[in-house]
């Protein structure tokens, strides 16, 4: 996989993904920037996010589930010094239906054991916690 990042003045940036999506990054105004895109860490947050989302979907599909809803919310802790390096990742997990316990903290399981290459692309722990209907899940994931 590949992708390029054009510079497009400032402390701003703007590419497209191999799979032909535009995309725009720039700095904070106090960093010196125009606050004209997402920041870099920002898109690092989505990536995980987004790729375990996309993993628990299909494998809740294998196991013929399919949530009414479902959302995330990341959350990344980063260090104080330069680099200042995300040391830590925690993923919420908020899916509404009938969706037994163990089916979801199944599909938890296997796609950050095993398939969400994102996930595995990380060196920091990440932590991850669920809720079914609004109750917080039980089992540890």
């Amino acid at each position: 996989m590949k992708t390029e990042l054009k510079w497009t003045g400032e402390l701003a940036f703007a590419g497209s993904t191999p799979s032909g999506h535009e995309i725009k990054m720039d700095a904070a105004e106090d960093a010196g920037g125009r606050n004209s895109g997402a920041r870099p860490t920002e898109f690092l947050l989505q990536s995980l996010a987004g790729c375990t989302g996309i993993d628990i979907i299909m494998i809740l599909k294998k196991m013929r589930l399919e949530p009414l809803t479902f959302q995330m919310e990341i959350e990344g802790k980063r260090a104080d010094e330069h680099p200042k390096r995300f040391t830590q990742y925690s993923i919420h997990y908020s899916l509404e239906g009938e969706l037994p316990e163990d089916k979801v903290v199944r599909a938890i399981r296997l796609s950050k054991d095993t398939y969400c290459s994102v996930y595995h692309s990380l060196n920091a722990p990440i932590t991850v916690s669920y809720s079914i209907n609004g109750i917080k899940g039980q089992q540890k994931v």
